[in-house]
């Protein structure tokens, strides 16, 4: 399985997009499938308020296990985790018009009526499906680029 499938897969296994998307790239990472879970796990659905989209956060999870700063006073791992955040943050806002969950939904899901919104027109199992598949697309092209 590529890593959108990967993703794709957990996500349908009712795991949180950022637990997906950090589970998809453990092998790169450097990590167990037990790690990536508990490390995604307090930031799905915008860290349960609507903020970040949390295919996005778990992105950048995986971008700093890659490519952050890795001890006091690397300044390198600290230009590189910046750029590569900065990569992840504007090309996700480009194709999808915003990186913040509610304004991808289109509602507040941490109201009931929300999370209705979202269940009635099937948000979660159609539309953010979509927004794993992004994430994880330009995590694959900001690596490729790093190499």
């Amino acid at each position: 399985m590529n890593h959108k499938e990967k993703a794709l897969n957990y996500f349908s296994q009712k795991m949180h997009c950022s637990q997906s998307v950090i589970a998809a790239f453990t092998e790169e990472c450097g990590i167990t499938e037990a790690q990536a879970l508990k490390l995604g796990s307090c930031f799905g659905g915008g860290m349960r308020k609507g903020e970040v989209c949390g295919a996005v956060t778990g992105a950048l999870i995986v971008l700093g296990l890659l490519y952050g700063e890795s001890k006091v006073d690397d300044a390198e791992g600290r230009l590189v985790s910046i750029k590569v955040n900065d990569l992840m943050m504007d090309r996700f806002k480009e194709k999808c018009g915003s990186y913040i969950c509610n304004d991808l939904l289109g509602c507040d899901i941490t109201s009931a009526e929300g999370h209705k919104y979202c269940l009635d027109n099937n948000l979660f199992t159609e539309f953010c499906p979509k927004m794993l598949a992004v994430a994880v697309e330009i995590v694959e092209e900001i690596i490729a680029s790093q190499e």
